[in-house]
Parts: structure tokens; sequence; C-alpha cells
């Protein structure tokens, strides 16, 4: 066959569903072999099928979590109704969706007073009315157009990423969990005050990009850099979190949360054991583990931590 008479820099072509990305090419060269005892045969080279190693997930989830965010927003704005309950409003000519006055509301939104009625974190309600639900519903209000624009700019930019590369499943699991550890350690530390927004939910999708790139970094290229970015980017939006009515322990909790679950969910296997799966039948080829050791580990520490925590 003309298959077997290839010479040993056999190629091995990736089709990428969302195109060539940068730094990547379309072709990807086997490594030499490694040097044979004398009197070893070689075992004959593997021919590959087409790899689809690359496949990129159609983005929905994100965009309706979205959707969903602003119309709780628009929802809490018109149970507000700021003409019927406040003296003066600001954009009185919005109607009952007119906002606070600046000096009880400076981010554009409603009242404390509507915020607790549609669900804020209010640790005193949580414990001694037992309205745990109070935990998942913060993270779906917000306190204002400033705070809801900067929420929502952040998720598209940061989600969409992910649910590329990983699916909605995964990706909506890290979203939903992420702001429910944001929620707990908020709870813990904050009890006098009611707090709302998704950035505890954001701060873990930042998280999970985290231990993404360190327990897949075998399979990147430019991880220094990449590493450090992705450091700079967090420290900075951690430090947003000191200024005042910032709830930093939503972000810091759900900041850990999610970097614990990207080690268990957004693990990828070695495009070794990739090669290897897209052999075709009748060809041999080296046998490769799909995870390394240290993903291993770091999966089940993650894991228990999680449970744990």
């Amino acid at each position: 066959m003309a298959a077997r008479e290839s010479p040993p820099g056999i190629q091995i072509k990736v089709n990428s569903k969302g195109g060539g990305g940068s730094g990547s090419g379309n072709t990807v060269h086997p490594v030499e072999e490694m040097d044979r005892p004398q009197g070893v045969s070689a075992p004959p080279p593997a021919v590959y099928g087409e790899i689809k190693h690359s496949k990129k997930w159609v983005t929905w989830l994100i965009p309706c979590f979205v959707v969903a965010n602003i119309a709780m927003f628009v929802i809490t704005m018109y149970v507000n109704n700021c003409p019927k309950n406040s003296v003066s409003c600001v954009a009185r000519f919005l109607g009952r969706f007119s906002f606070q006055p600046f000096k009880e509301n400076p981010l554009l939104g409603p009242s404390s007073v509507t915020l607790q009625k549609m669900g804020a974190l209010d640790v005193s309600k949580v414990v001694d009315k037992h309205q745990g639900w109070r935990l998942i519903t913060c993270n779906w209000l917000h306190g204002g157009v400033f705070h809801i624009l900067a929420n929502m700019l952040s998720l598209l930019v940061i989600g969409i990423r992910l649910e590329q590369e990983f699916g909605f499943i995964r990706v909506g699991l890290l979203y939903i969990i992420s702001g429910f550890g944001g929620s707990l350690l908020s709870a813990l530390f904050i009890q006098s005050n009611i707090s709302v927004g998704a950035s505890g939910a954001l701060f873990g999708l930042l998280g999970s990009m985290l231990s993404e790139l360190i327990t897949n970094w075998t399979i990147y290229t430019n991880k220094i850099a990449a590493f450090f970015t992705l450091v700079v980017i967090i420290a900075i939006n951690l430090a947003v979190g000191i200024l005042p009515h910032v709830d930093n322990f939503a972000h810091i909790g759900g900041f850990i949360s999610g970097f614990l679950l990207g080690f268990v969910f957004l693990i990828r296997p070695q495009f070794g054991w990739v090669e290897q799966r897209y052999a075709l039948s009748g060809y041999s080829a080296l046998s490769r583990r799909k995870f390394m050791t240290y993903q291993c580990i770091l999966w089940i520490v993650s894991l228990v931590l999680v449970i744990v925590g």
C-alpha cells in the first residue's frame, strides 16, 4: 500500500472547526523516534485519520445568562417604582423605571429595600428565617446600571471563550457553583449589609482559566507569558474590591471555588493520546496515557477540597 511506503515524517492533518488560531498551523509533525537498542525492530509507522483536536462549541448559554441578568434588573426597577416610593428620582421621565437618588444609590439603581424583596443576600434572613435560596438569587441581581454593565461585559469576554472551548455544561456548572461559593464566603464575613451581583461567578470563571492553564500546562505554547498576564488581570480585579461598597469576600470566594473546579472540569487529554485515538485500524502507535500524573493528582485534591469546603 502507498501508505506503508510513506516516510517516517508522515504529517497529521488537524481539522479545527473554528479555523486556524494565532500561533497554530494546520499541520502537526510527530516527534522524531527515540534511539532504540540494537536488534529491536521499529514498529510499523502509524497512519492517522483526520484529527478533530480543536472542536469549538456553539456559544449560547453565556448570552442567555446575560439576557437573564438584564431581565432581572428590568424587573427589579419595575418593582422599585421610584416615583411612588421616593420624593426625588434620577431620570424621572422613565416613570417607574427611574432610579433612586444618587445619595441613596450612586450606581443608578433601585433601593436596598427593593433588592431585599427581590432576593438579595441578607445573612439575618438566611440564618433566622431559613431563606437559603438567597445564596443563589443574589447572583442574578445588580445594584445599578454601572454595576450590571461592568459585570455583563466581563461575562461576555470571559465566558464566551470558555464556552467555546469546553461547552455549556461545564461552564454553566462553573458559573453557578462559583457564584454560590462567593455568596457563602460573603455571608461568613459580611453580616450587616446586603450583597448582590454576579461578581463571585465571574471571578470563578477567572479562577478556572488560571487552573485550566496550570493543569493543561504541557499542551500550551507561550504559557509563561499567558500565566503572568492572567495573574496580573486577577490581581487588578481583586484590588478593585478594596474600594468602598464592593463585596470582595464574594470575589475571593468565587475565585477559590472556580480555581478548584477548573482542575476538575477543564482537564484536557494529552495530544499524544489524541494521536493514538485517531490512528487508523491495522496500524500500531506508541501507547500514550490520556492524562499526566500531575493532572490526576490535581483533579483528586481539588475535588476533595471542593467537597470539604
